[in-house]
């Protein structure tokens, strides 16, 4: 009986209102002594909570004398409250979003390889029509059979691949002087662009004891993640270019694009980009 009690309570019901539901349930129709006696409440606090659950249609009272009650099945009354729950999710659901109007999606920091795994698999499995990527050869095998199983459902897969990234599937463009970027920024960069709404940038450390220099950010922010795709696509741009006007690239911007990086990153830059 007390386990009843505390479930209406939960429902919407304060204790006096569960005992009289009850005591109703056992002996109806009955009167407002009879349920008194059956709740083991104070008569006057019974007919308080009898007008209380008349309002609510929970019980129905008789006009006759003396006045009777009977409660509606508890089919009727779950059925009841089942309506006003999903009603005000439902509500609730339309008009939160609308509390802050210039809500933006946080931008929250993943640190430990583990995590930044985790979160990378978890992204991918949220792809509905396209992955945008850059990932080194190494990492690319932890995220292989999530990517396959990404493309066997119809996602688009697009991967900028470092140090001779090898794929059975989707479209992969090879960047050049993966070990020169590696060690120039001390890691491995891994970027991750899915259906123009979910974002991962940063660098998972080249040395296995930094845990310190691993991290990720990672967005549902749309307009980061928008520049999150663009990055990708402007190398993919680039990397094709290449490709297709080797001789011309090489004549016009020196070997590995030198006199382009220091036109833009001055010539004793040491941070290398491409």
């Amino acid at each position: 009986m007390a386990d009843l009690v505390e479930k209406l309570k939960e429902i919407g019901f304060n204790t006096y209102e569960a005992k009289v539901y009850i005591a109703l349930l056992k002996k109806y129709p009955a009167t407002g002594y009879e349920v008194s006696k059956l709740a083991n409440i104070p008569q006057s606090r019974t007919y308080d909570t009898l007008k209380v659950l008349e309002e609510k249609n929970i019980v129905v009272s008789t006009n006759t004398k003396p006045v009777t009650y009977t409660p509606i099945k508890p089919k009727q009354l779950t059925s009841k409250v089942q309506k006003k729950i999903n009603s005000t999710i439902n509500f609730l659901d339309k008009h939160l979003p609308d509390v802050k109007e210039d809500y933006n999606e946080p931008i929250i920091t993943i640190t430990g390889k583990q995590n930044i795994q985790d979160k990378i698999i978890e992204v991918i499995q949220s792809a509905k029509r396209e992955i945008y990527m850059e990932v080194w050869a190494q990492d690319f095998k932890i995220f292989e059979k999530e990517l396959l199983n990404a493309y066997n459902r119809n996602v688009e897969v697009r991967i900028v691949g470092y140090d001779n990234l090898n794929s059975r599937f989707g479209l992969i463009f090879q960047h050049a002087f993966a070990r020169d970027i590696e060690f120039s920024l001390g890691g491995r960069m891994i970027i991750l662009a899915v259906d123009d709404s979910e974002g991962v940038i940063g660098k998972i450390s080249s040395l296995k004891s930094d845990a310190s220099d691993t991290d990720i950010i990672w967005t549902k922010n749309k307009g980061i993640a928008f520049i999150i795709k663009e990055f990708i696509v402007h190398d993919m741009y680039l990397i094709d270019v290449e490709e297709n006007l080797v001789e011309q690239m090489k004549y016009i911007y020196g070997k590995g694009f030198k006199r382009l990086k220091d036109k833009v990153l001055g010539a004793n830059a040491t941070y290398m980009i491409h």
